[in-house]
Formats: C-alpha cells, structure tokens, sequence
C-alpha cells in the first residue's frame, strides 16, 4: 500500500535533483515513476514537529538539566581564570574549556548531554507514528515520505540548534557580565564555529536515533539502543580503540617506528566515533594554541627547536586543522540520514 504516492505539485524538481531522487527511488525499491515534488509538506512537518519539541515536558525537563550544568561549569571556570585577565588574548574561551576542583568543563557536559538530547529527541520519531496509529493517515494525505522523514530531521536538528545557540549566548553574557571584558573578535568567530560543531556532532546521534526508530518498532527499544550506543562510544570507546590497535599493529617494545604506527592506528580507531572527532574539534577551536590533534605529532613539536610552544595559531590554519574532524561529522550525518531513508522507504505501512 502506497497512500503517500498520491499527491501532485505543480513543477518538479529538475536536473540533479530529478537525478538524486531517481537514484533514491531505485535503492529504496520503487521502480514506478512518482508524480510532483518528494518535498510536498516538509514545511507543515517541520512546523507541527518543531512545536511539539518545544513545548514538550521532556524537552524542557532536559534544557534545565543542560542550563544548569552550564551555568555551574562556567561559573566555577570564570572564578579560575580571573587571573588570566589581561595575559591570555583568548581569555573568554577559557570558559568553554577550563575544569576547577572536582566540576568537569563546559565542553565535557556538552560532549556528555548534546546526545542524550538528540536520542531524546529522534528515538520515537517514526515508529511513535506506527504506535500511535497515525502513519497510515498522515501518508494518506498529500505527502510523500520523503517530506515526512526530511521534516522530521530538520524539526530536531532546529530544535537542537535553537537550543545551542540559546545555551551559547547564555555563556557569552554570562562571561561578560563575570569577566568584565567584551570578547574578541576571533574569539566569537571561534565560539561560533564550535556551535556549528556542536550542532552537526547532534546531527549525527539525531540520525542514528532516527535510524533506531525505523527499524524497532517499540520506542522503549530504539531507545535503549540509541542509549547503548552512546555509552559504548563515550565510556567503553577509548579502552577498546587501544586493544583493537595491539591487535591490527602490534608494537615492539625495540623499535620506535611500529610503536608510533600502533599510536597512529589507535587514533585512527578513536576516531569511528562522533565523541573523539567532536572533542579534537572543539579543542582545537576552544585552544588556539593547540598545534595538533595527534599525540605523535605533539610531542615531536616540542622536541623541535624553535618551535613556538603554546603561541596562539591564526584561525584559518585551527580550521585547517580540523577540517577532516568536520568532513568526517558531516559525512557521519549525510551517511546514517541516508540509511535511515532507505529503511523508511522500504518500510511496509498499513492501515
């Protein structure tokens, strides 16, 4: 059954577009030609889905939990770096990164919480509506699944964003009011960028919740699923990748070179998961004078002479730095989003 086949708009999409979705038709298994735009409703979808997540009681449960561990990081963080004032050129960004007493940083709640919103807020998606029973009657109406599926993610990724780019400027006042100093003007193209990192590193454990909520049909499942995975990359990840590499390239306690090849695979393994690549770009937009996100490479700079140990790097060369951690979170999110289209499109929907 195809109800969601129906609907017709007038003009289109041509070109790449008429190629791209072609090419989708035929992976997801429709052979048939299909009449109009895929993209017919996404704007309702994205209305009617971004203002259940805003006014939910889950939702606003877990903005006080994040706002609140925010304001405790930066508090405790600005009452340490109030000596820096005047000596660091990118003191502001300290808030972001600097740790006192037993209180993480900033950024160690974020890479912490920024998941558990985006499961909390894909992992009954789709099969909510087959719970529900209200599948079959929204793709009775004018609508293909693809501007179901599509409205559904921009719905949480806007949701993710409204809801970082509130926390940030929450920070940025928080600061000037505390420090006494407005920012730089770096140091807010820098927190800037960090927020579009934060933002595509939800994207993609919003896609990876979504993708759960495809293939179980129980939300209590996609869930726990979602949840063990983000334990599995943000607790067990870092013992693993170490074992993993002593198996793939075994070092030799004499010889330097396959030592510094197993420090080499065990970064390569870290870096499967979205946790590691958010945290070294982070770092590296957070510390500009961060040199380099290998820890091979960190120690042979130090034991190079004339190198300029702990001077700021421009902005353009951190973004050179970090431009494969970037690539590799956005690559996370198109790859799971399109997996979880696939799925959807080849999923049975009945009445």
């Amino acid at each position: 059954m195809q109800p969601d086949q129906t609907g017709k708009s007038g003009g289109g999409a041509g070109g790449w577009m008429a190629a791209v979705r072609q090419g989708f038709d035929i992976v997801a298994g429709r052979n048939g030609p299909r009449e109009g735009s895929p993209w017919t409703g996404v704007g309702a979808v994205v209305q009617r889905e971004l203002n259940d997540n805003l006014t939910s009681v889950r939702m606003r449960l877990l903005q006080a939990l994040v706002f609140v561990t925010g304001l405790a990081a930066a508090y405790s963080a600005i009452g340490a770096i109030k000596d820096a004032i005047g000596e660091d050129p990118f003191v502001f960004l300290k808030i972001f990164t600097v740790s006192r007493d037993t209180l993480p940083s900033f950024l160690s709640f974020l890479s912490f919480l920024i998941p558990i919103v985006a499961i909390a807020l894909g992992f009954d998606a789709i099969n909510g509506e087959f719970n529900r029973r209200t599948m079959s009657r929204i793709l009775a109406q004018p609508i293909y699944r693809d501007a179901l599926l599509v409205g559904k993610f921009l719905a949480g990724l806007a949701t993710l964003a409204v809801f970082l780019v509130a926390l940030w400027l929450f920070m940025m006042g928080l600061g000037l009011l505390l420090i006494g100093l407005p920012p730089g003007f770096e140091e807010i193209l820098r927190g800037m960028l960090f927020l579009v990192a934060a933002i595509a590193y939800g994207g993609v454990w919003l896609a990876i919740a979504m993708l759960f909520s495809i293939y179980f049909r129980s939300t209590a499942t996609s869930a726990l699923a979602g949840l063990s995975l983000w334990l599995l990359f943000a607790v067990f990840w870092p013992m693993v990748a170490p074992w993993l590499a002593g198996i793939v390239a075994p070092a030799d306690p004499f010889d330097l070179s396959s030592q510094i090849a197993q420090v080499n695979t065990r970064e390569g393994i870290a870096r499967l998961s979205p946790n590691t690549l958010f945290a070294e770009a982070a770092a590296a937009l957070l510390s500009p004078e961060l040199r380099s996100t290998s820890f091979v490479d960190n120690i042979m700079l130090r034991r190079t002479p004339g190198a300029l140990i702990g001077a700021p790097l421009p902005l353009s060369q951190s973004l050179l730095l970090i431009w494969p951690q970037l690539t590799g979170l956005l690559a996370g999110l198109i790859v799971l989003f399109t997996l979880a289209y696939v799925a959807f499109q080849r999923q049975e929907v009945r009445a």
